[in-house]
Formats: C-alpha cells, structure tokens, sequence
C-alpha cells in the first residue's frame, strides 16, 4: 500500500509571498521509494494522498522584529508609529538590537519625514509602490480573527475558511487544500501546519495516521529602503508621474540593467552570511520581481538568469506587467550540468513603448574560434581555445520607440535603439580574455552603428573594475599602451595595441552623480569615485566590494535626465554583505532615464 516515509520543507521559516513545497518521500505498494505526487486524478493501487494547510492562531496577539524577522518582538518605535511608517518595521526584539540598527532605522525616518511635499502630500518612491504581496503590516494582522472568507491557495476550487479545532488558547484555520501553499499578510506571526494522508480511492477516507508538520511563524518579506529617481538635467521630474505610476515624459525612457545572482551561484558556502530562507530561489525569485517590477523601467537588461528561471518564471511573470521577453543562453562548450540551469542575458522591454526590430546573438565562443583560426599558430590552437572559450555571450536588440521626441524636426522619422546586453564571466587573472571579449562586442556594436543612424546603450556586468583596461575601453574608446593588464597577452592577441579603440562616443550613465551639485546630488557624489566618474560599488560580498556594472550610452544621440540613487553604508544594514533578506542579489540594480537626442538636420 502508498506510504508515506518523510515529510519536511526546505525551509522552516515560511515568509509572505513565497512558495512553500513540501518534500515528500513514499513508498510505492511494490516497494519502490518515490517523490513524485499521487493526485486523486491519478490515484496508485485504489489510494491518493490529500494534503491541507492550516494556521495556528493564538489568543496572545505576536509581533515579529523587523531586523531578526526569527523573533518576537519586545519594543516598538513610536518615531515610527508617528511618521506613518509601516508597523512592522517599527518592532524590535530587544534594546540592542534596537541600537545596531539605527543608523539603518533612522534612515526610515528621514525618507519619510522628505516624502512629504509641500503640499504635505506623501511622495512614492520608485520602489517602494509594488507592495501588494510585500512587507506586510504586522498590527493589522493580530487581531486573533479568520480574516479571509474564502481560500484560493492551490488548484482547487474556492471553499468556505474552516476552524477546524479550537483547544488551550489556539484556533486552528484551514488556509488550503493543495500541496504547495503561499502565505499572506494575514498569516504573518502565526505558525502554519502542514498535513499529508494517504486515502482510500473508494471511501475517501483516510488510512493510517496523517503525517504533519509545523512551520516557525510567518514572517514579513523584508523590504529594502526604496531607491529614489534622482534628476540630472536640472528638471524636477519627481513628480511626474503617468496613470499606472511610472515616471513620464514625452521623448524619455528607462532603463535597468541587473545581475540577479543565479542560483546556481547562490551557495550557502560562498554567502554564508545570508541566512538560508533569505538565500532559497523561492525566496529570492519574489523578492527580485517585486524589485524589478517596481522600478517600472521600460528596457530591463538582467544577467545570470538561468534558463529553465527565464522560461518558467520571469518571461511569464513579466509577461502579466506588459514586457515581451528576449534571451540569449550561454554555450555549453565549457559548462558541464545541467543545460537547463545555465544562465544567460534577459532583455525585457514593454510593449506599449518599444517595438521588436531586430535580434543579434554574440556567442565570443565562435569569435574564438575564428580568431584561433587566422591569428595564433597550429600548435598553439588548443591551448588557445582552452583560454578564449568561456561560454560567454551578449544579447543585442534594436527597437522601435513608439512615443514620439518632443520638438523632433522629423516627427514620422522612426525612432530606434539598440540595446546590448551581456556579462564578461572571465576568471580575474585572465585579463587579455576580458579585454578581448569587450573589444569583440564594441567591434560588432560599431558595424551596426555603420548601417544605422542609432542610438546605442550598453548594458551588463563586465567584471572589471573602474580603471580596468576593459573599463578605459567603454568609457575613452582607447587603452594607453602602457597600462598594466596589457602585460597580461600570452596569445598576443592584443597586439597591437593601437587597434584596442573603437569610435562609439559612450559615455558612462552614472557620471553625472560625480560631476554633481545641488540638492540630492551632492549626497549622491559621496557615493562616487571622482577619479574615475563611477559609483563606488555596484557589488558587494564579504570579500569584495567594487564595480563592475556600467549602463553605457552614445553621448551624441542621447541625453541622461535621471538616475536612480546609489546605496551607501546607510542603505545597508551593519556588518551586512549581499544578498540580504532585504537585497536579493551581490550586485546592485542600475536604473538611469534616458532621453533621444533631436539632431539637426544634415
């Protein structure tokens, strides 16, 4: 007969808006051991399993501390209460932990106390809308009461909420009826339980005792300070925004260029700092499209999405906030799993701003091997292969922008954009790679500038530093021959190095904040290096914290009108690294305005 062996959850500690997925381990009538589900549409030998959730609701009202979301709460911060700050921010769980986190804590205050405009109406920040399945408000769920009066979690149809049991100061409520359940705002501080029986297929009744489980409480996602859109051309835009929430101005769009940290990557052994629930895929995939999506960006540029997350997750989670999806999976010379979890370059862009031209795939594999072929000697082509070949490639896309250019000369004139995309994964003591790589894709960008009048941005992670020689590249169209990481050339494939140019005017997005005066960007120009124009960090891990991630754009054609703010030491919390509970990702997200450039006419 269908038993059941094991029950438990990757995760003890459940939070709002993530997927909980038992594991189940069974034994099948012939003695085989299994994890796959038994349905009642497909029962095994005349049984199914049935599977409910509950919520254990106490009479004693709990609070969860915002910093240690693990432990009840002890004092609350009536600054908090008084600016209007979501509760459950204001709960700490002890004097201590109350005074390690000020210098984070205040900072609430003061982005509260600066939303408030003249008029004293509250300003939204641009992220910090998308909330609807987010931190949650702790008080407003301590009431003790069965506030859904229906249940949607699971496949099933809807049924009426059930108390189930009500014994020594704790009712018990039916919140589902499927395998996987998905807590709310309403389960937050409560303890979830989770049961499985086998039932007979005929009587629909159970046999043998069900198997259970119990969660920790239920807590808030945790929410990172919002990132506020910082004007660099002098107009305030901060206010402007459309019908469903987005910056708008005619003629000017956005753009977001992110690497997620694919979980792949994610490794308990490498990011032992961040707790486990914070570091799981169904926590981290939530967390990163609630940032995502509220940013609202029109162009998303991301890194590291892995395949099977692009084609199951993001594609059709984006898909429902009106972006169309375009991906470009590494090769799979190098990488020996799993080819469904290799990542690659995700470019997204909404439908009602920007039009599908044209796709273009760099694959510096095959740059490899053509180079290989004419430039380095027979007996050296293998080992010039195993250098050059990292599977690495670019996304590019042209688009169409279907809102015109404000005082534009030529208003039936299309309006394109190319977009490039990509991530230089090279090991660090492989400069010339690095280099080559970029010199590559810049070749491949100026061939399509040669057949187009277009403005180009370009976007990624490229693992090089300010200063680097990849960086000089991009940013000055040049390498001084002199520079250190030229040395590095055992392939001369660098040589020589008056080829290393390109005539792409790109200037780098962030620069203005460094060039900055006035109020908001002096604040901003602290978290910048003068010497080289870029931000201090865009990466931050225990054992680095630096830049590697640039949105690039030709200075000819388009103009930067604002940029989203830069974290600091005051965004993150003490003695904290990336990913966080609060930020899901080691990188940064970049987001800058752009707007099209009206050329004379020739």
């Amino acid at each position: 007969m269908l038993s059941v062996l094991r029950v438990h959850l990757p995760s003890d500690i459940p939070i709002v808006g993530c997927e909980l997925t038992p594991y189940l381990l069974l034994r099948r009538p012939d003695k085989t051991v299994t994890t796959d589900d038994v349905p009642e549409l497909a029962p095994l030998d005349g049984h199914f399993l049935r599977y409910k959730w509950y919520r254990i609701q106490s009479d004693r009202k709990v609070a969860v501390c915002s910093v240690h979301p693990s432990e009840q709460a002890t004092l609350q911060c009536l600054g908090c209460v008084k600016a209007k700050i979501p509760v459950a921010k204001s709960y700490h769980c002890s004097p201590k932990c109350f005074s390690d986190a000020w210098q984070h804590h205040r900072v609430l205050h003061d982005h509260a106390a600066s939303s408030v405009n003249e008029n004293g109406n509250e300003e939204e920040e641009i992220f910090g809308r998308f909330n609807s399945t987010g931190s949650g408000v702790v008080n407003a769920t301590l009431t003790g009461s069965a506030s859904s009066a229906s249940l949607t979690n699971g496949s099933t149809s809807l049924y009426p909420a059930a108390v189930t049991q009500r014994s020594g100061g704790e009712t018990w409520f039916e919140v589902g009826r499927s395998k996987t359940y998905t807590p709310s705002a309403d389960d937050i501080g409560h303890v979830l339980k989770f049961e499985c029986v086998v039932v007979d297929m005929e009587t629909k009744l159970p046999v043998g005792h069900p198997n259970t489980i119990l969660t920790s409480r239920v807590i808030p996602a945790p929410s990172p300070i919002p990132r506020r859109l910082i004007p660099v051309s002098g107009t305030d835009m901060m206010g402007q925004l459309d019908s469903d929430g987005r910056i708008s101005s005619s003629g000017t769009f956005t753009v977001l260029s992110y690497n997620i940290l694919s979980d792949t990557y994610a490794s308990s052994e490498l990011y032992s700092y961040c707790p486990s629930w914070a570091l799981s895929w169904p926590y981290r995939r939530q967390n990163l499209l609630r940032e995502i999506v509220g940013y609202r960006a029109d162009i998303v540029c991301l890194q590291e999405v892995q395949n099977d997350h692009f084609e199951e997750f993001f594609a059709p989670e984006l898909d429902k906030h009106g972006y169309q999806a375009l991906y470009k999976r590494k090769t799979n010379e190098v990488y020996g799993g799993n080819i469904h979890t290799i990542d690659g370059c995700a470019t997204f862009f909404r439908r009602d701003r920007f039009s599908h031209v044209k796709k273009y795939e760099v694959e510096f594999n095959k740059a490899a091997q053509s180079l290989t072929e004419v430039a380095v000697q027979t007996t050296q082509k293998k080992a010039a292969l195993n250098r050059l070949v990292k599977d690495n490639v670019a996304l590019i896309v042209v688009l169409e922008a279907k809102f015109s250019n404000q005082g534009a000369d030529n208003p039936g004139k299309r309006q394109l954009l190319c977009v490039a995309n990509t991530h230089v994964n090279v090991p660090p003591e492989l400069k010339d790679v690095k280099i080559w790589q970029v010199h590559t894709l810049l070749k491949g960008l100026e061939k399509i500038a040669a057949s187009a009048d277009i403005p180009m941005l370009v976007c990624g992670d490229f693992n090089s530093v300010p200063g680097s020689a990849p960086h000089l590249l991009l940013a000055m169209g040049k390498v001084d021959p002199l520079h250190p990481e030229l040395l590095v050339d055992p392939l001369a494939i660098l040589r020589p190095h008056s080829k290393l140019t390109h005539q792409l005017p790109l200037v780098s997005a962030y620069s203005p904040f460094a060039r900055g005066v006035g109020l908001g960007l002096e604040h901003q120009r602290r978290k910048m290096d003068i010497t080289t124009n870029e931000p201090l960090f865009t990466n931050c891990t225990r054992d680095f914290i630096g830049t590697l991630d640039y949105i690039f754009y030709t200075a000819d054609s388009l103009t930067v009108e604002a940029l989203l703010e830069l974290l600091d030491e005051d965004s993150l919390r003490k003695d904290t690294a990336l990913p966080s509970p609060e930020w899901s990702s080691d990188h940064i997200a970049l987001l800058a305005e752009f707007r099209f450039q009206t050329r004379p006419r020739r």
